[in-house]
């Protein structure tokens, strides 16, 4: 099983918002940028206007979850940037998971154009 790395750096995050791919749900904005043999990394944003900080640790712990049990599905050498919008807040694990597949979908559909 390939191991989960988070995104940590502020600079990274910043090259992902400036130069990466973005598609958009009501819920969630997901961010890819390709990078240079860094392996896959994804990183999550969540803002105070979300909820207290029980509710946005517990939204941060389902994406990082279904990042880590979809893995594969990932492609390789490339940085995610999850942002999940306001409106995530009382979403559980099954709606956020399709939430996820849908805005996926998009920017996949997105790259191929």
């Amino acid at each position: 099983m390939k191991k989960f790395v988070s995104l940590k750096k502020n600079s990274d995050f910043r090259n992902v918002y400036r130069f990466g791919v973005s598609a958009a749900n009501r819920y969630l904005v997901l961010y890819k940028f390709p990078n240079k043999g860094l392996g896959r990394r994804f990183g999550f944003s969540i803002s105070k206007k979300v909820g207290k900080a029980v509710c946005r640790n517990r939204l941060r712990r389902i994406l990082k979850e279904l990042c880590r049990f979809h893995l594969d599905r990932f492609s390789d050498d490339c940085d995610f940037v999850f942002i999940v919008r306001q409106t995530s807040s009382d979403q559980d694990f099954h709606q956020m998971e399709k939430h996820m597949w849908h805005v996926w979908g998009k920017l996949n559909k997105q790259e191929k154009n």
